[in-house]
Protein backbone atom coordinates (compact mmCIF):
# COMPACT_ATOMS: atom_id res chain seq x y z
CA UNK A 1 0.00 0.00 0.00
CA UNK A 2 1.44 3.27 -1.20
CA UNK A 3 2.28 5.66 1.87
CA UNK A 4 0.46 9.84 1.02
CA UNK A 5 1.85 12.11 3.62
CA UNK A 6 -0.33 15.46 3.43
CA UNK A 7 1.21 18.57 4.52
CA UNK A 8 -0.38 22.23 5.26
CA UNK A 9 1.44 25.19 7.71
CA UNK A 10 -2.23 24.85 10.05
CA UNK A 11 -4.52 22.48 10.22
CA UNK A 12 -7.52 24.62 9.22
CA UNK A 13 -6.00 24.07 5.55
CA UNK A 14 -6.27 20.23 6.22
CA UNK A 15 -9.81 21.02 7.41
CA UNK A 16 -11.34 23.62 5.08
CA UNK A 17 -9.56 23.32 2.20
CA UNK A 18 -8.79 19.56 1.47
CA UNK A 19 -11.79 18.39 3.40
CA UNK A 20 -12.90 14.90 2.39
CA UNK A 21 -9.44 14.42 -0.10
CA UNK A 22 -7.99 12.14 2.53
CA UNK A 23 -10.78 9.71 3.19
CA UNK A 24 -11.26 9.46 -0.79
CA UNK A 25 -7.15 8.19 -0.90
CA UNK A 26 -7.83 5.96 1.87
CA UNK A 27 -10.57 4.12 -0.15
CA UNK A 28 -8.20 4.58 -3.20
CA UNK A 29 -5.63 2.10 -1.69
CA UNK A 30 -3.06 4.64 0.02
CA UNK A 31 -2.45 5.00 3.39
CA UNK A 32 -2.43 8.34 4.03
CA UNK A 33 -0.70 10.56 6.77
CA UNK A 34 -1.26 14.20 7.26
CA UNK A 35 1.03 16.77 9.22
CA UNK A 36 0.26 20.48 10.21
CA UNK A 37 1.19 22.63 13.10
CA UNK A 38 -1.36 22.07 16.02
CA UNK A 39 -4.95 23.46 16.22
CA UNK A 40 -8.46 22.88 16.87
CA UNK A 41 -9.20 21.65 13.52
CA UNK A 42 -6.92 18.30 13.90
CA UNK A 43 -9.88 16.59 15.73
CA UNK A 44 -11.90 16.89 12.57
CA UNK A 45 -9.25 15.84 10.18
CA UNK A 46 -8.16 12.72 11.92
CA UNK A 47 -12.38 12.41 11.44
CA UNK A 48 -11.44 11.15 7.90
CA UNK A 49 -9.94 7.86 9.47
CA UNK A 50 -6.16 9.25 9.09
CA UNK A 51 -3.32 10.00 11.23
CA UNK A 52 -2.26 13.37 12.11
CA UNK A 53 1.45 14.63 12.63
CA UNK A 54 1.78 18.08 14.41
CA UNK A 55 4.75 20.05 13.80
CA UNK A 56 5.32 23.61 14.84
CA UNK A 57 5.20 25.13 11.31
CA UNK A 58 4.85 29.31 11.28
CA UNK A 59 3.27 31.28 8.59
CA UNK A 60 5.61 34.07 9.67
CA UNK A 61 9.06 34.20 8.51
CA UNK A 62 10.77 32.62 11.97
CA UNK A 63 14.48 31.00 10.45
CA UNK A 64 15.03 29.07 13.59
CA UNK A 65 11.75 27.53 14.63
CA UNK A 66 11.95 26.32 11.03
CA UNK A 67 14.87 24.86 10.71
CA UNK A 68 13.33 22.47 13.92
CA UNK A 69 10.44 22.04 11.65
CA UNK A 70 13.00 20.35 8.92
CA UNK A 71 14.88 18.17 11.38
CA UNK A 72 11.22 16.85 12.83
CA UNK A 73 10.12 16.37 9.24
CA UNK A 74 13.59 14.79 7.91
CA UNK A 75 12.95 12.33 11.07
CA UNK A 76 9.38 11.79 10.44
CA UNK A 77 10.13 10.69 6.60
CA UNK A 78 13.08 8.57 7.20
CA UNK A 79 11.11 6.58 9.73
CA UNK A 80 7.69 5.93 7.61
CA UNK A 81 9.29 5.97 4.19
CA UNK A 82 6.43 7.56 2.11
CA UNK A 83 6.27 6.92 -1.64
CA UNK A 84 4.25 10.78 -2.09
CA UNK A 85 4.96 13.63 -0.13
CA UNK A 86 2.15 16.38 -1.26
CA UNK A 87 2.49 20.04 0.16
CA UNK A 88 0.08 23.00 0.47
CA UNK A 89 0.39 26.68 1.52
CA UNK A 90 4.05 28.73 1.55
CA UNK A 91 5.88 27.55 4.74
CA UNK A 92 5.12 23.70 4.11
CA UNK A 93 5.88 23.43 0.66
CA UNK A 94 9.42 24.68 0.93
CA UNK A 95 9.96 22.80 4.13
CA UNK A 96 8.40 19.74 3.07
CA UNK A 97 10.04 19.75 -0.69
CA UNK A 98 13.14 20.20 0.96
CA UNK A 99 12.96 17.73 3.32
CA UNK A 100 11.59 15.11 0.76
CA UNK A 101 13.89 16.27 -1.91
CA UNK A 102 16.46 15.53 1.16
CA UNK A 103 15.62 12.49 1.22
CA UNK A 104 14.94 10.96 -2.36
CA UNK A 105 10.86 10.93 -1.92
CA UNK A 106 9.94 9.81 -5.32
CA UNK A 107 7.07 12.31 -5.40
CA UNK A 108 7.57 15.74 -4.69
CA UNK A 109 4.32 17.29 -5.12
CA UNK A 110 3.41 20.96 -3.88
CA UNK A 111 -0.02 22.80 -5.04
CA UNK A 112 0.29 26.44 -5.36
CA UNK A 113 -3.17 28.54 -4.07
CA UNK A 114 -2.21 31.97 -4.68
CA UNK A 115 1.51 33.83 -3.68
CA UNK A 116 1.52 36.55 -1.02
CA UNK A 117 4.80 37.56 -3.32
CA UNK A 118 2.27 39.18 -5.43
CA UNK A 119 1.71 41.66 -3.40
CA UNK A 120 5.13 42.41 -1.54
CA UNK A 121 8.17 44.33 -2.39
CA UNK A 122 11.83 45.52 -1.64
CA UNK A 123 13.51 42.66 0.58
CA UNK A 124 10.04 40.75 1.58
CA UNK A 125 9.40 39.57 -1.85
CA UNK A 126 13.01 39.01 -2.70
CA UNK A 127 12.89 36.47 -0.28
CA UNK A 128 9.78 35.30 -1.23
CA UNK A 129 10.71 34.67 -4.33
CA UNK A 130 13.40 32.77 -3.33
CA UNK A 131 12.08 30.35 -0.89
CA UNK A 132 9.58 30.07 -3.78
CA UNK A 133 12.27 28.92 -6.38
CA UNK A 134 13.73 26.54 -3.69
CA UNK A 135 10.69 24.91 -3.20
CA UNK A 136 9.74 24.49 -6.97
CA UNK A 137 13.23 23.08 -7.13
CA UNK A 138 12.87 20.36 -4.47
CA UNK A 139 9.53 19.52 -6.35
CA UNK A 140 9.16 17.41 -8.81
CA UNK A 141 5.47 18.29 -9.44
CA UNK A 142 3.93 22.03 -9.06
CA UNK A 143 0.31 22.02 -9.07
CA UNK A 144 -0.72 26.13 -9.60
CA UNK A 145 -4.26 25.81 -8.91
CA UNK A 146 -5.35 28.23 -11.52
CA UNK A 147 -4.72 29.06 -15.11
CA UNK A 148 -4.08 32.50 -13.73
CA UNK A 149 -1.66 30.98 -11.33
CA UNK A 150 0.00 28.79 -14.00
CA UNK A 151 0.77 31.74 -16.09
CA UNK A 152 2.67 33.69 -13.51
CA UNK A 153 4.73 31.21 -12.61
CA UNK A 154 5.91 30.42 -15.97
CA UNK A 155 6.61 34.40 -16.41
CA UNK A 156 7.84 34.54 -12.95
CA UNK A 157 10.55 31.47 -12.57
CA UNK A 158 11.06 29.60 -15.99
CA UNK A 159 8.56 26.30 -15.08
CA UNK A 160 6.74 25.01 -17.77
CA UNK A 161 4.97 21.54 -18.65
CA UNK A 162 5.09 18.84 -17.65
CA UNK A 163 6.49 19.68 -14.14
CA UNK A 164 4.07 22.71 -14.16
CA UNK A 165 0.37 21.61 -14.53
CA UNK A 166 -3.25 22.96 -13.85
CA UNK A 167 -5.18 19.80 -12.50
CA UNK A 168 -8.84 19.73 -14.30
CA UNK A 169 -9.72 23.53 -14.72
CA UNK A 170 -8.66 24.66 -11.80
CA UNK A 171 -9.34 24.18 -7.45
CA UNK A 172 -7.35 22.03 -4.89
CA UNK A 173 -9.87 20.52 -3.56
CA UNK A 174 -13.26 21.05 -6.07
CA UNK A 175 -16.79 22.02 -4.35
CA UNK A 176 -19.47 19.75 -2.89
CA UNK A 177 -22.43 21.04 -5.24
CA UNK A 178 -25.05 19.38 -3.24
CA UNK A 179 -24.17 20.49 0.47
CA UNK A 180 -23.48 24.03 -1.42
CA UNK A 181 -27.41 23.53 -2.48
CA UNK A 182 -30.09 26.16 -0.80
CA UNK A 183 -32.75 24.31 1.00
CA UNK A 184 -35.92 25.64 2.44
CA UNK A 185 -34.29 24.35 5.92
CA UNK A 186 -31.31 26.88 5.39
CA UNK A 187 -33.02 29.72 4.08
CA UNK A 188 -35.31 29.27 7.36
CA UNK A 189 -32.14 29.70 9.44
CA UNK A 190 -30.75 32.51 7.00
CA UNK A 191 -33.96 34.22 7.60
CA UNK A 192 -33.22 33.47 11.21
CA UNK A 193 -29.80 35.41 10.64
CA UNK A 194 -31.18 38.64 8.99
CA UNK A 195 -33.74 38.75 12.17
CA UNK A 196 -31.12 38.47 14.65
CA UNK A 197 -29.23 41.02 13.25
CA UNK A 198 -32.24 43.90 12.56
CA UNK A 199 -32.43 42.83 8.88
CA UNK A 200 -35.04 43.89 7.69
CA UNK A 201 -36.62 41.87 4.37
CA UNK A 202 -36.31 45.65 2.73
CA UNK A 203 -32.52 45.79 3.45
CA UNK A 204 -30.12 44.94 1.00
CA UNK A 205 -27.03 42.65 2.30
CA UNK A 206 -23.38 42.74 0.92
CA UNK A 207 -21.43 39.89 1.95
CA UNK A 208 -17.87 39.20 2.03
CA UNK A 209 -16.14 35.71 3.70
CA UNK A 210 -12.65 35.34 4.21
CA UNK A 211 -9.82 36.83 6.37
CA UNK A 212 -10.15 40.16 7.11
CA UNK A 213 -7.10 41.71 6.23
CA UNK A 214 -6.12 44.46 4.02
CA UNK A 215 -5.29 42.21 0.95
CA UNK A 216 -8.50 41.01 0.95
CA UNK A 217 -9.38 44.38 -0.39
CA UNK A 218 -11.22 45.60 3.03
CA UNK A 219 -10.33 49.01 2.42
CA UNK A 220 -11.69 49.49 -1.06
CA UNK A 221 -14.59 47.28 -0.03
CA UNK A 222 -15.19 49.84 3.12
CA UNK A 223 -14.61 52.99 1.07
CA UNK A 224 -17.17 51.20 -1.73
CA UNK A 225 -19.67 50.61 0.87
CA UNK A 226 -19.62 54.01 2.46
CA UNK A 227 -19.83 55.72 -0.45
CA UNK A 228 -22.72 53.65 -1.46
CA UNK A 229 -24.51 54.47 1.55
CA UNK A 230 -23.98 58.19 1.50
CA UNK A 231 -25.27 58.93 -1.94
CA UNK A 232 -28.51 56.80 -1.14
CA UNK A 233 -29.32 58.88 1.24
CA UNK A 234 -28.28 61.96 0.46
CA UNK A 235 -30.44 60.95 -2.43
CA UNK A 236 -33.65 60.84 -0.42
CA UNK A 237 -32.67 63.34 2.66
CA UNK A 238 -36.17 61.79 4.53
CA UNK A 239 -34.32 58.72 4.77
CA UNK A 240 -32.56 57.87 7.96
CA UNK A 241 -30.52 54.63 6.52
CA UNK A 242 -30.00 53.62 3.03
CA UNK A 243 -31.38 50.08 3.47
CA UNK A 244 -27.99 48.76 3.34
CA UNK A 245 -26.38 46.40 5.25
CA UNK A 246 -22.54 45.02 5.23
CA UNK A 247 -21.92 41.53 6.49
CA UNK A 248 -18.59 40.50 7.17
CA UNK A 249 -17.70 36.64 8.02
CA UNK A 250 -14.15 35.83 9.11
CA UNK A 251 -11.49 36.87 11.38
CA UNK A 252 -9.53 39.39 12.31
CA UNK A 253 -5.95 38.68 11.39
CA UNK A 254 -4.38 41.91 13.41
CA UNK A 255 -0.47 40.72 13.66
CA UNK A 256 -0.05 39.88 10.01
CA UNK A 257 -1.83 42.10 7.80
CA UNK A 258 -3.68 44.49 10.44
CA UNK A 259 -6.68 47.29 8.62
CA UNK A 260 -5.97 50.83 9.05
CA UNK A 261 -7.16 51.96 12.57
CA UNK A 262 -9.97 54.09 11.11
CA UNK A 263 -11.33 51.28 8.98
CA UNK A 264 -11.29 48.71 12.28
CA UNK A 265 -13.36 51.72 14.32
CA UNK A 266 -15.76 51.16 11.10
CA UNK A 267 -16.23 48.11 11.09
CA UNK A 268 -16.49 47.73 14.97
CA UNK A 269 -19.19 50.69 15.11
CA UNK A 270 -21.06 51.19 12.58
CA UNK A 271 -24.96 50.10 12.81
CA UNK A 272 -25.15 48.51 9.13
CA UNK A 273 -22.20 46.58 9.92
CA UNK A 274 -22.36 42.76 10.94
CA UNK A 275 -19.37 41.25 12.05
CA UNK A 276 -20.22 37.72 12.08
CA UNK A 277 -16.79 36.47 13.14
CA UNK A 278 -15.27 33.13 11.75
CA UNK A 279 -18.10 30.29 10.99
CA UNK A 280 -17.48 27.09 10.12
CA UNK A 281 -20.71 26.88 8.13
CA UNK A 282 -21.15 29.49 5.91
CA UNK A 283 -24.10 28.55 4.19
CA UNK A 284 -26.85 30.27 6.28
CA UNK A 285 -24.64 33.54 6.15
CA UNK A 286 -24.71 33.20 2.19
CA UNK A 287 -28.34 32.93 1.84
CA UNK A 288 -28.82 35.89 4.45
CA UNK A 289 -27.06 38.24 2.13
CA UNK A 290 -27.89 39.11 -1.65
CA UNK A 291 -24.55 39.82 -2.96
CA UNK A 292 -21.30 38.88 -2.45
CA UNK A 293 -18.27 40.88 -2.60
CA UNK A 294 -14.83 39.64 -2.79
CA UNK A 295 -12.47 42.28 -3.80
CA UNK A 296 -9.36 40.52 -3.19
CA UNK A 297 -5.88 41.61 -4.86
CA UNK A 298 -4.56 38.15 -5.15
CA UNK A 299 -5.46 34.45 -4.98
CA UNK A 300 -5.45 30.81 -6.25
CA UNK A 301 -9.10 29.60 -6.79
CA UNK A 302 -10.90 31.30 -3.88
CA UNK A 303 -13.70 28.49 -2.43
CA UNK A 304 -15.75 31.02 -1.32
CA UNK A 305 -16.44 32.17 -4.72
CA UNK A 306 -17.44 29.19 -5.92
CA UNK A 307 -19.87 28.50 -2.68
CA UNK A 308 -21.50 31.81 -3.65
CA UNK A 309 -22.04 30.82 -6.90
CA UNK A 310 -23.54 27.47 -6.08
CA UNK A 311 -26.23 29.44 -3.43
CA UNK A 312 -27.01 31.35 -6.94
CA UNK A 313 -25.75 34.25 -4.90
CA UNK A 314 -24.80 37.34 -7.56
CA UNK A 315 -20.56 37.67 -7.27
CA UNK A 316 -18.53 40.93 -7.54
CA UNK A 317 -15.28 40.18 -7.66
CA UNK A 318 -11.80 41.56 -8.82
CA UNK A 319 -9.97 40.37 -11.64
CA UNK A 320 -7.11 38.51 -10.50
CA UNK A 321 -6.01 34.70 -10.50
CA UNK A 322 -8.63 32.36 -10.12
CA UNK A 323 -11.33 35.20 -9.28
CA UNK A 324 -11.79 35.80 -13.31
CA UNK A 325 -11.80 32.02 -13.83
CA UNK A 326 -14.75 31.08 -11.64
CA UNK A 327 -16.83 34.65 -12.95
CA UNK A 328 -17.41 35.83 -16.20
CA UNK A 329 -18.08 39.22 -16.62
CA UNK A 330 -21.55 40.62 -17.17
CA UNK A 331 -22.52 36.88 -17.70
CA UNK A 332 -22.09 35.51 -14.12
CA UNK A 333 -21.59 38.50 -12.53
CA UNK A 334 -19.24 41.25 -12.50
CA UNK A 335 -15.74 41.70 -12.39
CA UNK A 336 -13.90 45.07 -11.16
CA UNK A 337 -10.27 46.03 -11.37
CA UNK A 338 -8.37 45.72 -7.55
CA UNK A 339 -7.58 48.26 -5.17
CA UNK A 340 -10.40 50.23 -7.25
CA UNK A 341 -12.90 51.53 -4.81
CA UNK A 342 -14.42 53.22 -7.41
CA UNK A 343 -15.47 50.76 -9.61
CA UNK A 344 -16.57 48.46 -6.61
CA UNK A 345 -18.97 51.30 -5.54
CA UNK A 346 -20.35 51.09 -9.48
CA UNK A 347 -20.86 47.63 -9.86
CA UNK A 348 -22.48 47.18 -5.97
CA UNK A 349 -24.74 50.30 -7.10
CA UNK A 350 -25.35 48.33 -10.71
CA UNK A 351 -26.16 45.13 -8.77
CA UNK A 352 -28.46 46.71 -5.49
CA UNK A 353 -30.51 48.53 -8.69
CA UNK A 354 -31.31 45.59 -10.36
CA UNK A 355 -33.35 42.33 -8.93
CA UNK A 356 -33.37 40.92 -12.30
CA UNK A 357 -29.35 41.08 -12.97
CA UNK A 358 -29.29 39.39 -9.62
CA UNK A 359 -30.98 36.71 -10.10
CA UNK A 360 -30.43 35.99 -13.82
CA UNK A 361 -26.32 35.81 -12.46
CA UNK A 362 -27.03 33.79 -9.44
CA UNK A 363 -28.85 30.94 -11.68
CA UNK A 364 -26.30 31.60 -14.39
CA UNK A 365 -23.40 31.08 -11.82
CA UNK A 366 -24.83 27.91 -10.03
CA UNK A 367 -24.87 26.63 -13.10
CA UNK A 368 -21.23 27.10 -14.47
CA UNK A 369 -20.17 26.23 -10.96
CA UNK A 370 -21.98 23.13 -10.52
CA UNK A 371 -21.15 21.96 -14.18
CA UNK A 372 -16.95 22.56 -14.07
CA UNK A 373 -15.42 22.35 -10.56
CA UNK A 374 -17.41 19.62 -8.45
CA UNK A 375 -15.42 17.63 -5.94
CA UNK A 376 -15.66 14.16 -7.92
CA UNK A 377 -13.41 15.87 -11.00
CA UNK A 378 -10.71 17.48 -9.00
CA UNK A 379 -10.18 14.22 -6.99
CA UNK A 380 -9.77 11.92 -9.72
CA UNK A 381 -7.35 14.54 -11.22
CA UNK A 382 -5.56 13.99 -8.25
CA UNK A 383 -5.87 10.27 -8.05
CA UNK A 384 -4.65 10.07 -11.42
CA UNK A 385 -1.45 12.36 -10.74
CA UNK A 386 -0.45 10.21 -8.00
CA UNK A 387 -0.95 6.71 -9.77
CA UNK A 388 0.88 7.87 -12.76
CA UNK A 389 3.85 9.85 -11.12
CA UNK A 390 3.78 12.17 -13.92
Amino acid sequence: MPKLLRITTVPISLHLLLAGQFRFMREQGFEVYTMSASGKEVSEVIKEGVPHIAVPFTRKITPFQDLRCLFMLLRFIRKERPDIIHTHTPKAGLIGMLAARMCNVPMRMHTVAGLPLMEASGVKRRILEFTEAVTYACATNVYPNSSGLKRFIEKQFGISSPKLKVIAKGSSNGIDTEYFKATDALKAEAQRIRKENHITDQDLVFCFIGRVVRDKGIVELIQAFQQLRQKDVQGNQSQRSSGKKLLIVGDFEEDLDPLPAEYMKFLRSDPDVVLAGFQRDVRIWLLASNVFVFPSYREGFPNVVMQASLLELPCIVSDINGCNEIITANETGLIVPSKNAEALTHAMRQLANDREMRERFGKATREFVAGNYGRGVVWEGILGEYRNGK
